[in-house]
């Protein structure tokens, strides 16, 4: 369930009417703050899983990621010789959350307690039963077809299917990711875990209002790494490009990429806009609109 299916505040800001373009007026306030936010991550989207509380809602996520390894690997035709090893791949893909860490990366964190690594050819199946099995929901680099945008990279971004697996697998909560405590497999990342899985957490809304407007998402990162946008929301010739950023407040430097990006698309790009934990929505001067992430909508 995304944020607006949750109910957690009434959204005021269509991802349909940003891909329609003519930068439609940004209103509407919510009390929701960064707490709910760390709240939302960890109690899931799960229908069934959500209304629970406590150690109960905490049993059923590892019950579910249990299931995975213990079943569902097998259902699928790929025999699990060691549960362990799968559960420090799928403990090292939570680690990587919101980066486009190379399957290099995440091999040597998960078997970085092993003397031999296994070859990719041995791994390559774990991420493709992940995948078949909707665990791991990557979202794929943008490559733009019309606009001759030069020096873009090609590898995926990762994420879970909803970010509150990949805490449970990394064994944080809230006070954990509010003070910004290391856990899990040492994966580098831009920025705390906190903000990786806001930036799911987002992601998963939008993958879904995106859906609605039967619209694509890719993201975008030049191979240098010097432009970098989280979110591409795409539909024909219509573009929305999204920021992600943890705090609540906006400044020049956060919009930096989504006015390059402008500059180099031209009239392609239908809108652009930050989302935040913010409280309030707002277009800038700049015409960057600044959304919290519990105002949009499909």
């Amino acid at each position: 369930m995304t944020l607006a299916e949750r109910g957690v505040s009434v959204a005021s800001v269509s991802l349909g009417d940003l891909l329609l373009g003519g930068r439609p007026a940004i209103t509407g306030r919510t009390d929701v703050a960064l707490q709910r936010y760390v709240n939302e991550i960890l109690t899931s989207g799960f229908p069934g899983i959500r209304g629970l509380s406590g150690r109960l809602q905490r049993a059923q996520l590892d019950g579910y990621l249990e299931r995975i390894v213990d079943r569902d690997f097998e259902d699928l035709g790929h025999q699990v010789r060691r549960p362990a090893t799968l559960r420090r791949w799928l403990q090292a893909y939570a680690a990587a959350t919101a980066t486009s860490a190379s399957l290099e990366t995440i091999r040597e964190a998960a078997t970085s307690d092993r003397g031999a690594k296994p070859t990719r050819a041995t791994t390559q199946p774990y991420r493709d039963v992940l995948e078949r099995l909707w665990i791991l929901d990557p979202v794929a680099a943008w490559l733009p077809t019309r606009n001759r945008l030069a020096r873009l990279s090609s590898p995926p971004k990762h994420h879970l299917a909803d970010p509150a697996l990949a805490a449970r697998l990394l064994g944080v909560d809230a006070d954990a990711l509010l003070h910004a405590r290391p856990a899990g497999p040492p994966i580098p990342r831009d920025g705390t875990l906190l903000g990786a899985l806001f930036e799911s957490l987002v992601t998963l809304c939008v993958r879904v209002y995106a859906q609605a407007s039967e619209a694509q998402i890719g993201h975008l990162r030049t191979w240098s790494g010097d432009r970098e946008v989280d979110l591409i929301v795409e539909r024909g010739r219509q573009i929305v490009a999204f920021e992600v950023k943890l705090g609540q407040v906006v400044d020049d430097r956060d919009v930096r990429h989504l006015v390059w990006l402008r500059h180099e698309l031209g009239d392609d790009l239908a809108d652009a806009a930050v989302i935040t934990t913010g409280r309030a929505a707002y277009r800038r001067a700049d015409g960057i609109a600044v959304i919290p992430a519990a105002l949009l909508g499909p």
